[in-house]
């Protein structure tokens, strides 16, 4: 496929699923761009959720957002709902509101040359687990129940 027209690979992926489509982007940096084109996540997205939820979520022309962006968010509010949490994506955890990953908290794997926690072992594992998440969704869960007691006392005078 390196040799052929960006338009052939182009017409080539159309024919792949969300899920392959984006196996296809990490192959290498030609796919990665073919891959990301508007048109073709915008199909996928009307293949899915329809034309007329295409039309309600479809990026503004004055925003960066791709469609590639409104796929995932959308793909995100399906597996997980729409409200505020924690999920964890491999071995990440985020932020999501709306679907819209708000804040990247961290993640329990130690990973090489990142000194952001402290083992308890001297073991040269590579994957050890890591207090660092835990204390972040903590002290989010504390500024956040902190805000909503504020509100909340706003609400009652």
């Amino acid at each position: 496929m390196e040799r052929l027209p960006s338009d052939i690979c182009l017409k080539i992926f159309c024919f792949l699923d969300h899920q392959n489509l984006a196996s296809a982007l990490q192959v290498c940096r030609k796919w990665k761009l073919l891959g990301s084109d508007n048109k073709l996540w915008c199909n996928l997205f009307r293949e899915r959720w329809g034309v007329d939820e295409a039309a309600f979520f479809a990026p503004q022309p004055l925003e960066s957002t791709s469609w590639k962006h409104v796929y995932e968010t959308q793909d995100r509010c399906d597996r997980i709902g729409l409200g505020l949490k924690i999920i964890k994506e491999g071995g990440d955890y985020f932020l999501v509101h709306q679907g819209k990953i708000q804040r990247y908290l961290g993640s329990r794997i130690k990973r090489k040359g990142v000194k952001e926690c402290e083992s308890s072992t001297t073991s040269n594992h590579v994957e050890e687990p890591c207090r660092g998440i835990l204390d972040r969704i903590l002290f989010f869960l504390g500024d956040l129940e902190a805000a909503s007691a504020d509100a909340k006392r706003g609400r009652l005078l």
